[in-house]
């Protein structure tokens, strides 16, 4: 049993950095303003990205905020990786569908409204 588990670290080592990788689909807020925080944020460390996003005043912060906590929790549970050693790899913020509303307006006019959704991805990399 333990060579097994020789040959699996040694698989590991041999294959690179390990990338971790989060979803989240759907999310209310546009992909303009998901991008604005995504910027600050590429290429930090996992505690770098904590503090800047906690002291975010933007809205979305919050999303990448829970986003990253999940990346961080499937490295560690998936991978037995330690969140100390982890850095933002790559994250993207893409357009999501759009829904489309009416408002009513002065002389039986109506004008859309167009409430647009944005799917949050992010992948975390170890330090080597």
């Amino acid at each position: 049993m333990a060579q097994t588990k020789d040959k699996k670290a040694d698989a590991v080592e041999q294959a690179g950095p390990v990338l971790v990788r989060a979803h989240a689909r759907y999310i209310r807020s546009s992909a303009r303003k998901a991008r604005l925080v995504s910027d600050h944020i590429r290429g930090k460390s996992v505690d770098e990205a904590r503090s800047l996003l906690a002291h975010s005043p933007r809205t979305i912060a919050g999303d990448w905020s829970k986003l990253l906590e999940s990346a961080v929790a499937n490295a560690e549970h998936n991978n037995g990786l330690d969140a100390a050693n982890l850095f933002v790899f790559a994250i993207s913020a893409d357009e999501g569908p759009t829904l489309k509303r009416f408002r009513p307006r002065a002389m039986g006019r109506a004008t859309k409204i167009r409430k647009r959704t944005s799917h949050l991805s992010i992948v975390l990399g170890t330090k080597e």
